[in-house]
C-alpha cells in the first residue's frame, strides 16, 4: 500500500468505526468479541491474513517477517483461548518492522508490556501458556473471521467500538462519505447546543413546532 493510501486509512479511522459504518454500509463488521488490549488502542491498515494453528505460533513469526510497513496482521487462531501465541517480544518485532497492529481471535500474553509499548492489539483474551513452533500455517490467503471474508490488502479499521474491513478500492469513497457524515453530525450537535431537540433536528413525530 502506498503512503497516501496508508494516510487515507488513518484518516478514515479518525472518523470512527461507527461513523464509517453509518456512512458506508458496505463496510463489513468483523462480528467477533475482539477487544483492544488497552484503552485508546486503535489501528488502521491493509490486512495480511494469517492462519495459525492453535497451540503453535510459527505462522506468526513467519508473518512478522513477511509483513510490509503499515500492514495489520489479521490472525485466524481458531478462536482458541488455551494458549498465548503473541507477547512482548513479538510486539517489539512488529513495532520495529512498522507493522500497524494485530487482530487475533485468540489470546495474547504480556498485556502490560504490550500496552506500555503502544503496539495496537485486538484479541479475545489473555493466556500465558506457551506454544510450539512447528506448523507454518498459511500467510497471505483469504480468511473468514467473525463472518467477514478478509483478503490480503483489505483495509482493516479497529477502535473501541468495533472492527471493520472494506476493500482497498472503497477507501477513497468511504473516506469522503465518512467526512460528510462527520460534518452532518457536527452540525446536529451545534443545533443541540443552541437549544433544539433531537426530535426537532431529525423531524421525528412528537417534535415541538
Amino acid at each position: 500500500m502506498t503512503d497516501t493510501a496508508m494516510t487515507g486509512a488513518a484518516d478514515l479511522l479518525a472518523h470512527g468505526t461507527a461513523t464509517l459504518c453509518e456512512a458506508w454500509p458496505s463496510a463489513t463488521l468483523i462480528d467477533r468479541p475482539l477487544r483492544p488490549l488497552a484503552p485508546g488502542m486503535a489501528l488502521a491498515g491493509p490486512a495480511l491474513p494469517v492462519i495459525c494453528q492453535p497451540g503453535d505460533n510459527l505462522a506468526l513469526h513467519l508473518a512478522i517477517a513477511a509483513a510490509r510497513p503499515g500492514d495489520v496482521l489479521v490472525v485466524d487462531y481458531g478462536g482458541s483461548l488455551a494458549s498465548g501465541p503473541f507477547g512482548e517480544v513479538m510486539a517489539l518485532a512488529c513495532t520495529l518492522r512498522g507493522i500497524a497492529g494485530l487482530v487475533i481471535d485468540g489470546a495474547v500474553r504480556d498485556s502490560a508490556q504490550i500496552a506500555a509499548m503502544g503496539f495496537p492489539v485486538f484479541c479475545a483474551g489473555l493466556n500465558i501458556r506457551g506454544t510450539t513452533k512447528r506448523h507454518p500455517g498459511t500467510i497471505g490467503a483469504p480468511i473468514t473471521l467473525g463472518g467477514a471474508t478478509i483478503r490480503p490488502g483489505d483495509i482493516i479499521l479497529a477502535d473501541a467500538d468495533a472492527l471493520v474491513c472494506l476493500p482497498a478500492s472503497d477507501l477513497a469513497p468511504a473516506l469522503a462519505a465518512a467526512a460528510t457524515r462527520t460534518e452532518k453530525e457536527a452540525r446536529m450537535m451545534d443545533r443541540l447546543r443552541a437549544g433544539e431537540t433531537t426530535l426537532q433536528i431529525l423531524g421525528l413525530n412528537g417534535a415541538t413546532p
